[in-house]
């Protein structure tokens, strides 16, 4: 019986599927290149390694690839005769998650959890940004993200990758002198983790350090596989570094480049919401935006998400459509936006439509009511500034000069000017 790097038991006598295996679960927790290859070998050395076709199921779920994804899962539970107890549990809860029913797989991983804390495949799925609690809806999935990360801290001590989520979810919840200890040792331990990186540049812009952030950054994303799950959204750090220190020639190069469809290789949901973002904000800055940019990311919020239910994504996709002129997608999610914070994303939708059409008293109605739950639509405090920019903007359009700064200064007071 072979071990993961965790102590879990492998259904597997193949010493080279177990490496290749390992290999592969490191990568998809560093968020680094070279995932789906590391697995597919783990695969080919022994075809039977259920937890093998299971993992690179999880992969591919990441990624966006649904199709390919189920056809992995298929494989997994043809496999998965004779599997450990923890495997058979994994096959169970993930099956939820990879067909896209996401709050009951929450509540089977939790429990899975529960018998199997060091089971790091599992955790990852509820960490992240993205992850299932993240993409709960819940009001307070912020603080519900730490409470989870400080349960599980006593299993994994001193594991890089551990530290960089439970540095995430400190600083999510202002905890930035906890998140910053914890961040530098998963720096040191693994200095080339993609989310030790990403993790880093949150704790320097909450902590209101552009200049370092925008130094580390430089230099780090030089070395990573572009393939990596999340080189277009560590960019997207970098390039909002860039706009806010004026370097717009920069901001357009690392877009275009990494960020912008055609050109980033990540997830749909992260290049739509990453591209829609740092328009957005460069918009609010006084840069003009081509409208043949706009309209390109709306088309991609069509192509990808053509239904609603993802909050987050819908949220940036009606920000798209607003600004490309595309009543007709922006209207769809304004009526029809489902899942568990659809009430904010309708009210966001009509906002954005009130701000093109520059009816201000509508628009700060509606963010107004807005605000008061858009923690719920998920994303990083950082990525949800362009709410509160927003609402600043609009209070500028009524004249309303001191209550945009009192906004900034009580709500964002490290970058409030």
């Amino acid at each position: 019986m072979q071990h993961d790097r965790y102590g879990n038991p492998l259904t597997t006598r193949s010493q080279k599927a177990r490496d290749l295996y390992v290999d592969g679960l490191d990568r998809f927790l560093a968020a680094d290149g070279g995932v789906a290859e590391a697995f597919a070998a783990a695969i080919e050395a022994d075809d039977a390694f259920s937890i093998g076709h299971l993992s690179q199921a999880r992969f591919l779920q990441a990624k966006g690839d649904r199709l390919g994804a189920i056809a992995a899962l298929q494989r997994a539970c043809g496999t998965s005769r004779g599997v450990t107890q923890r495997e058979a549990s994994l096959l169970s809860a993930f099956s939820p998650l990879i067909e896209g029913r996401p709050a009951e797989a929450l509540k089977f991983i939790r429990a899975h959890l529960s018998d199997f804390p060091r089971d790091a495949l599992a955790l990852q799925s509820c960490t992240t940004v993205f992850g299932l609690i993240g993409f709960s809806g819940l009001p307070d999935r912020e603080a519900e993200l730490l409470a989870f990360t400080n349960t599980f801290a006593p299993h994994y001590g001193e594991d890089w990758w551990f530290l960089s989520q439970h540095a995430f979810s400190q600083v999510e919840v202002g905890q930035i002198e906890q998140a910053r200890a914890n961040i530098e040792r998963s720096f040191e331990l693994n200095p080339r983790s993609a989310q030790m990186a990403h993790v880093r540049a949150h704790v320097f812009y909450e902590g209101g350090e552009p200049d370092a952030g925008y130094d580390f950054l430089t230099g780090w994303r030089r070395g990573y596989d572009r393939s990596g799950l999340l080189h277009g959204h560590v960019s997207w750090h970098l390039a909002l570094w860039a706009l806010d220190r004026d370097e717009t020639d920069l901001m357009w190069k690392i877009i275009d480049e990494d960020i912008s469809p055609g050109a980033a290789l990540g997830p749909p949901l992260v290049v739509l919401c990453d591209t829609a973002a740092i328009l957005y904000r460069a918009g609010l800055r006084g840069i003009e935006i081509p409208p043949e940019r706009w309209q390109s990311i709306s088309e991609y919020a069509s192509r990808y998400f053509p239904e609603t239910g993802i909050a987050f994504g819908d949220v940036h996709a009606a920000v798209a459509h607003a600004m490309a002129g595309n009543g007709s997608a922006l209207s769809k999610i304004i009526s029809e936006a489902k899942g568990p914070a659809g009430e904010v994303v309708r009210d966001l939708g009509a906002t954005f439509r009130s701000i093109v059409a520059e009816r201000w008293t509508e628009a700060l109605d509606r963010l107004t009511k807005a605000i008061v739950d858009h923690a719920r639509i998920g994303g990083s405090r950082a990525q949800r500034d362009l709410v509160e920019f927003t609402l600043s903007n609009v209070l500028l359009k009524l004249g309303k000069g001191e209550e945009a700064k009192w906004l900034l200064s009580m709500r964002r007071p490290c970058i409030a000017h």
